[in-house]
């Protein structure tokens, strides 16, 4: 695939297979956080299917097995990232020895290394037991792609707790020495900031942070990745998460003008972040995005603009397809071969009439193919649905028989898989005064793995000011006037549905 169809897109899947898809040095920095070598139950902690996988993957051995998990995937980060490109590997003392000489010193080599920083995050709560130091800190390796290329390194500076008094310093003849005044006197300034070294002291995010917190347990500061982000990267380059977590990285990259990738096994991660990302879409320097799913939504299939859709699904079954505009003929697309393809959205069954009118067209779009087909016993065609009638089926196999004409019947499922989003049903009850109640239930062929809430909907665009509720109920208090209450049910395919209410509060009079 090209560049172009990976760029800030947020990827459902292993992300082993993922990378895998991803173009050689494509990629300007890659920040990964993957679950640390503790192998204990806490990791999973969305508790979806995906992840669970994920987790059982990982440990199914003692640590060799881990490194070899992991280092199959670096090997994968090693190829895309740009010969200029930057790498840093978030970790702890589980495995950071073993990560740095067994994985990254062999994959991108000791001469690559540039530092080790330690993240020291000091606010978080004092160890209990005896005998031990509370762990304050965390690893991040950071590596090079090539040490020889001109590969980005901004410097950062940082504000100092406390302001210092320091010589000023002057070069004479190629040599720094000491500044003086006309009477001789050393000359001093204030400095107020410092060149940002490698112990980069940044809290840990805490329940008081509810602007940037999200519910996500282990999610990193937004302060964090942006220094990571701003040090090793210029607007416009490519950002890549291949362990997305709670989307702190694509978050950041998006706000400071960088493309970006992110990927996870989790179902709930990946729609955590769409729905935070979401709520940077009005803002200047959002970018548009897109959720990639194994699994299509099938409403939204039936919503797709019919060109677009023909031209996606010829794509996806691998041919060429018609992009011309205006009436195509009854051709929608070619196999390589040069078969012509047609593709019908309906959600009604492909009748008879579709392949009357596709024969004639067929003949008149290639007559020597098709009479070559033909006299070969080849396909001379195939029209694509995602349902057929007995008459059509029945009239293809006459056709074979009778003609040695095969036209092919390609069902839309077997191109691409696809489901029917959860139904979902929002009610509203009336507590006491100004307070209501909300509660959703639903319909899932799969299972509903959470729901997220707005509660302040704007009619407009689903934005969550409840990421991640298990239940599907809520209760909050109103002031008087009309108000719009949106829920969306995720299930474990990824695919939501959404309801919503409006309620008009009035406050009760007194008696």
């Amino acid at each position: 695939m090209a560049e172009k169809d990976f760029i800030n897109k947020l990827i459902l899947g292993d992300n082993l297979a993922v990378l895998q898809s991803i173009p050689d040095k494509s990629v300007d920095l890659i920040y990964l956080d993957p679950p640390f070598f503790s192998n204990r139950t806490y990791e999973v902690i969305w508790g979806d299917d995906g992840e669970k996988r994920s987790f059982e993957d990982r440990f199914a051995g003692g640590i060799d097995h881990y490194i070899s998990w992991l280092k199959v995937r670096v090997r994968q980060m090693h190829r895309i990232l740009k010969d200029t490109g930057s790498i840093f590997l978030h970790c702890d003392w589980h495995a950071n020895a073993e990560i740095k000489v067994d994985i990254l010193n062999k994959i991108f080599g000791r001469n690559n290394f540039r530092n080790e920083i330690i993240w020291h995050y000091y606010n978080k709560l004092p160890d209990t037991r005896k005998g031990v130091f509370t762990r304050g800190t965390d690893t991040i390796f950071w590596y090079v792609k090539n040490h020889n290329a001109e590969y980005c390194f901004n410097p950062l500076v940082e504000k100092r707790e406390n302001p210092v008094k320091q010589l000023m310093r002057k070069k004479v003849d190629g040599k720094a020495i000491n500044a003086r005044d006309d009477k001789g006197n050393l000359m001093y300034q204030i400095r107020e900031d410092k060149l940002v070294d490698n112990v980069w002291r940044i809290s840990m995010l805490q329940p008081a942070d509810k602007k940037e917190r999200i519910g996500y347990p282990t999610q990193k500061p937004e302060t964090l990745l942006q220094r990571i982000i701003e040090c090793t990267t210029n607007e416009g380059d490519v950002v890549l998460d291949p362990f997305v977590g709670g989307g702190t990285t694509v978050a950041v990259a998006d706000r400071l003008n960088r493309k970006w990738i992110g990927i996870d096994q989790s179902v709930m991660a990946i729609k955590v972040t769409d729905l935070r990302m979401k709520k940077r879409q009005n803002m200047l320097f959002s970018q548009p995005y897109e959720v990639i799913l194994p699994t299509f939504d099938f409403k939204k299939l039936q919503e797709t603009d019919g060109k677009e859709f023909e031209i996606w699904i010829v794509d996806k079954f691998g041919g060429i397809p018609n992009e011309k505009g205006g009436k195509d003929l009854g051709i929608d697309g070619h196999t390589q071969y040069g078969t012509p393809i047609q593709v019908k959205k309906w959600k009604k069954p492909v009748g008879r009439d579709t392949l009357d009118a596709f024969l004639s067209a067929i003949e008149r779009d290639d007559k020597t193919l098709f009479a070559r087909n033909k006299k070969e016993g080849q396909i001379c065609g195939f029209i694509i649905g995602f349902e057929f009638s007995k008459d059509i089926i029945n009239a293809v196999a006459q056709l074979k028989n009778k003609e040695n004409i095969i036209i092919e019947l390609k069902y839309i499922r077997d191109i691409i898989p696809y489901d029917n989003p959860p139904k979902v049903t929002l009610t509203a009850e009336e507590l006491e005064d100004l307070k209501y109640k909300f509660e959703a239930t639903t319909e899932s062929e799969t299972g509903v793995d959470f729901f997220s809430w707005d509660l302040s909907h704007d009619e407009k665009e689903f934005k969550a000011d409840v990421v991640m509720d298990k239940i599907g109920v809520q209760e909050k208090k109103f002031t008087e006037g009309e108000h719009h209450i949106a829920v969306q049910a995720v299930d474990k395919k990824g695919l939501s549905g959404t309801d919503k209410v409006k309620i008009t509060v009035k406050r009760k009079k007194e008696k």
